[in-house]
């Protein structure tokens, strides 16, 4: 019996470790304070969330681990109810400070300065179709199925070195169409941050993205490029970016109705096109243009880049940093894959939009933050310790190992 809790006690040690490191070097304690998440009194929100944190860990839900009464913590579930529905806690400063202690700390000091560091922006599918009385529930097109659902968009900020990819900050965008909202939002005191997560919510994506990227520039996250796919790629948004001082990498889809002045004129790109002769032989691209981004008076020269893998379609990448060379622009936006990994990881192992039952917005909300928690440890553990195995496979471990011993009794 003393050699299986011998055992026991050293699996809690080598197991609990990386992710008792994570918490105490990146301080989780005090950026959930500073995002107003703490209690005057009762149990300490430090061990909510690290519950919630672990819960994946556990391959059980909450409610079965209280059914066999393993792993149960000492407080009861309408304490971690009562905490993922508090409308005062920011959820977006909160992951926002966490990646940039991150990176700050860990991964910029590693990185050199000729690396080019980017957020990517990009959307993915919250799907609620089970729950019709979900707050602020939405009739969303997937364009990755085809096809409507119910949920939301859940609008992303991430950060990429071309290495690792850190979630920054997110925001479940409902619609601003009425009659595809399926509920209404609850009613708030409008001086809370649970009323303005609401109300932007139903802003447009390319608004709401402006957003999530200040916030990152407030937390002076280290990032030259702002990458993101053809649904923001608007002129109006090449100069909102832009301003913001970040150059933007976007793909630019063919369409009558946007226009790029060219030689004076303006007209849309499949018009610039046909002016241009495509280069011959084996280059990574078959155009390359100059042209300038007209809006409200307001120009920015820009670089367009017809890749040669698209030669059927009429897409291509347009830069903002006019200094750039083509094939840096292509490897540069190639970067943007990561956050596709991310979404893949958080819905397939992280239990993203599934573990989470509640109908309140702000549970969702808290939900997503964990969640975003989670793979930043399993990235930072990927990135630090060399390891070669996939953040699947990486997670895959955790969860093995940690089902077998008790990770409440190893964090208290």
């Amino acid at each position: 019996m003393h050699d299986v809790r011998t055992f026991l006690s050293r699996n809690d040690k080598q197991i609990s470790k990386s992710i008792k490191r994570f918490f105490t070097r990146f301080h989780v304690s005090s950026a959930l304070k500073a995002s107003n998440a703490y209690k005057k009194k009762g149990v300490p929100v430090m061990e909510i969330f690290q519950y919630l944190f672990l819960l994946i860990f556990s391959n059980r839900s909450m409610y079965m681990n209280l059914i066999t009464r393993r792993n149960t913590p000492d407080f009861a579930k309408d304490t971690v109810y009562r905490f993922m529905k508090m409308i005062q806690i920011n959820w977006i400063r909160f992951t926002t400070i966490l990646s940039a202690r991150i990176i700050r700390d860990a991964i910029f000091p590693l990185d050199s300065e000729e690396r080019a560091n980017v957020f990517i922006i990009d959307d993915s599918m919250f799907e609620r179709n089970r729950s019709k009385k979900a707050e602020l529930l939405a009739k969303v097109y997937d364009h990755a199925k085809h096809k409507y659902l119910f949920g939301f968009r859940m609008l992303t900020l991430g950060w990429s070195d071309g290495s690792s990819f850190l979630p920054v900050n997110s925001i479940l965008l409902s619609t601003e169409n009425r009659k595809n909202r399926i509920n209404e939002a609850t009613e708030v005191d409008k001086r809370t941050v649970g009323y303005k997560r609401r109300k932007l919510s139903l802003e447009k994506g390319t608004q709401a993205m402006l957003t999530l990227l200040d916030a990152a520039k407030k937390a002076a996250i280290p990032a030259k490029y702002v990458l993101f796919d053809s649904w923001f790629s608007s002129p109006r948004t090449l100069h909102a970016v832009k301003s913001m001082g970040y150059d933007v990498i976007g793909m630019v889809k063919k369409t009558p109705k946007m226009f790029f002045r060219y030689n004076g004129e303006d007209m849309p790109l499949t018009s610039i096109y046909n002016k241009n002769k495509k280069r011959r032989g084996r280059s990574r691209y078959l155009l390359s243009v100059m042209i300038d981004v007209v809006t409200d008076g307001e120009i920015i020269p820009a670089k367009v880049v017809r890749n040669r893998n698209k030669r059927k379609e009429y897409l291509c990448l347009i830069s903002t940093d006019v200094n750039l060379d083509e094939n840096e622009i292509i490897r540069i936006y190639g970067k943007r894959w990561d956050i596709d990994v991310f979404f893949k990881v958080c819905k397939s192992y992280l239990n993203l939009s599934k573990e989470c039952n509640s109908l309140s917005y702000d549970a969702m909300t808290a939900h997503t933050a964990v969640v975003f928690t989670r793979y930043m440890m399993l990235s930072l553990e990927s990135r630090e310790s060399n390891d070669n195995r996939s953040l699947r496979e990486l997670f895959l471990y955790f969860s093995d190992e940690m089902s077998d011993i008790t990770w409440i009794q190893a964090f208290q």
